[in-house]
This record gives structure tokens, C-alpha cells and sequence, in this order.
């Protein structure tokens, strides 16, 4: 049995929420999912069908551009009509999907909010067909170092402890192994790092809220946080160039199910 990590329910309402806001940040998604769907110029396999998870509105078009019919899905109704149809609102925990149903899936930023990872992989190779491929990204350990840092030492300074405000990811280390356990082949795990500059600090708030990535940690801490405290972390956050600089490491996993 998974251990729940992640309030669902709060993770479907800032998705629904993200709907009306997510076009803003559309360019930082375009760029994980191009870097996820690069990975179809290194096979000389032909996909006909694929599932898109979760993939904001931008993962579906770029795969009927390349001439794969896409069905799209995403736990918020509102967030998987944004890919057009054909579109479903499904949980990544339960799929509603028949086994060998596509012979491509893709989750471009959109498995890091499952308890059950390793199930909810299980179910991804399942609904593939023979020799089907899985690419998927999610936020690995790494990502958001530096506001996760800020966070803690802003709000133990200010009030002598501090409640977790960054979600838990991956190590890059367990991600091909999450991948064999659940039946892929030749399982690979890479690491990219999308780097953001901001020149104003506050924008990287705005930013996680308006794709829908607020804090939806079970354990997390619904008061009201101090005044002071996000305006004191996003101090302590490095400049690059003049601006504050965020860090988005991509686990980008590639699997393969088993053939006939």
C-alpha cells in the first residue's frame, strides 16, 4: 500500500483554477515538453495512437503535429479540455483506459502529484500495446533547491520552525528503477536542467500558481503564512545576470513495454 503524500482533491482545484491562468507560463511548458518529445527523433519506431497525461494543452497539439492522433487526459475536466478533443478527465491513479489501448504515452510534468508512482507507471505500461513506449518528465530531487532552502531558513528565522511548502521529488537515481519495476524495458532515466530568470522574485510564485503547482502536500500548513516570509526567502534567492534564478530539474524517462 502507497503512502499518501499528496492531497488529490487540492491538486484537481489548482488544476481547475490553472485552466484560466496556465497560458502564462506556456512557454516554460513548451520547453520540457519539446525536450520530452525530442526523444521520438532517436527511434525509427512509427506511433499511431497516443495518450497524452496531463499535458496542460500543450503536449497534444505537438503530437498531431507529427501526425500521431492523441487522446488527452488530466485529473481536472477543465485542464483536459484545453488539449481539444479527443480529451478525458481521468486520475492518474486509476486510468480509465483498456490495456494496449496506445502504443505511445506521454506525461510531460504531470506524474509528480501521484502517491502510488510506481502503480500509476504499472498502469501507464499496461494501457501500451507490445513494444509501445512510455516518455514521461517529472521535477527530480534538485528542482526548486533554492526556494525550498529559502522557504525553511525565511520561516524558522521567523518563527522558529517551518512547514513543508515544496513538494517531495524523486532522486534521479530511483527513476529507472521505478520504471523496471513496473515491467518496462530498457529503462532509461536522464536528468535536464531548465534554468528560469526572474527580475522580479514574486513572478516564480505567480508562475507555480498559474500552471497549478501550489502546495498540495497533505502534511502542509493551511494557516495564513507570515507577511514577511515569502518576501525574506525570495531574498536569499541567487542572481544571475541581475536576476533571481530558479532551477527545474527534469528526470525525462524513457521505457519500453514488452513485445509479444
Amino acid at each position: 500500500m502507497s503512502m499518501n503524500v499528496f492531497d488529490r482533491a487540492a491538486v484537481r482545484r489548482h488544476r481547475d483554477r490553472a485552466a484560466a491562468t496556465v497560458h502564462q507560463v506556456a512557454d516554460i511548458l513548451a520547453d520540457a515538453a519539446e525536450r520530452l518529445l525530442d526523444r521520438l527523433d532517436d527511434t525509427t519506431h512509427r506511433f499511431g495512437c497516443a495518450l497524452d497525461v496531463g499535458g496542460r494543452g500543450v503536449v497534444a497539439p505537438r503530437l498531431r503535429g507529427r501526425g500521431i492522433a492523441a487522446v488527452s487526459c488530466d485529473l481536472s475536466p477543465r485542464m483536459a479540455a484545453r488539449a481539444g478533443a479527443p480529451a478525458v478527465a481521468a486520475d492518474e491513479e486509476f486510468l480509465p483506459f483498456a490495456p494496449a489501448s496506445f502504443d505511445l504515452v506521454v506525461a510531460s510534468l504531470s506524474l509528480h502529484w501521484v502517491n502510488d508512482l510506481p502503480g500509476a507507471l504499472i498502469q501507464l505500461r499496461q494501457v501500451l500495446r507490445p513494444d509501445g513506449l512510455l516518455l514521461a518528465s517529472l521535477p527530480a530531487l534538485g528542482s526548486f533547491a533554492e526556494l525550498r532552502t529559502a522557504l525553511t531558513q525565511a520561516e524558522a528565522a521567523l518563527t522558529g520552525g517551518a512547514a513543508p511548502r515544496v513538494s517531495p521529488f524523486p532522486d534521479l537515481r530511483d527513476c529507472a528503477s521505478l520504471l523496471q519495476r513496473a515491467g518496462f524495458l530498457f529503462p532509461v532515466a536522464d536528468a535536464e536542467d531548465i534554468r528560469v530568470l526572474y527580475a522580479e522574485p514574486l513572478q516564480l510564485l505567480r508562475d507555480l500558481r498559474a500552471a497549478g503547482e501550489a502546495n498540495a502536500i497533505i502534511e502542509r500548513d493551511r494557516r495564513i503564512p507570515p507577511r514577511a516570509l515569502f518576501p525574506a526567502a525570495l531574498a536569499m534567492l541567487p542572481a544571475e545576470a541581475g536576476r533571481m534564478r530558479a532551477t527545474l530539474r527534469l528526470a525525462v524517462l524513457t521505457g519500453w513495454a514488452p513485445g509479444k
